[in-house]
């Protein structure tokens, strides 16, 4: 018996805001910026990359590029898609990390 598999795509999954705000929370919690890149290309997907490319002005080619984890998209290109997608960063202090910093 031949065992069938298709791809996964964490997209499908990701039906309310509250499923994407977890999705996203997870992955900025790791400091990861290619992992963070992959996590709102993917929330992107589920959202509508071609309304998403419109509204940040750039070509689909263009963001599916940032969001590859091949490149690093600069901040303001990140902040520039948070902000099409409704998403917001909030700064939060982590106790016992004062020291890094410094």
């Amino acid at each position: 018996m031949t065992l069938e598999t298709r791809p996964w795509d964490s997209a499908e999954f990701l039906e309310t805001e509250e499923d994407m705000q977890e999705f996203l929370t997870v992955a900025f919690e790791g400091n990861d910026p290619v992992h963070i890149a992959k996590a709102l290309g993917t929330v992107a997907k589920a959202r509508s990359m071609s309304k998403l490319a419109r509204d940040v002005g750039m070509t689909r080619a263009a963001l599916y590029r940032a969001f590859s984890g091949e490149t690093r998209p600069e901040f303001a290109t990140i902040m520039k898609i948070l902000d099409a997608l409704g998403i917001g960063i909030v700064p939060v202090i982590r106790h016992g990390d004062t020291d890094k910093a410094a």
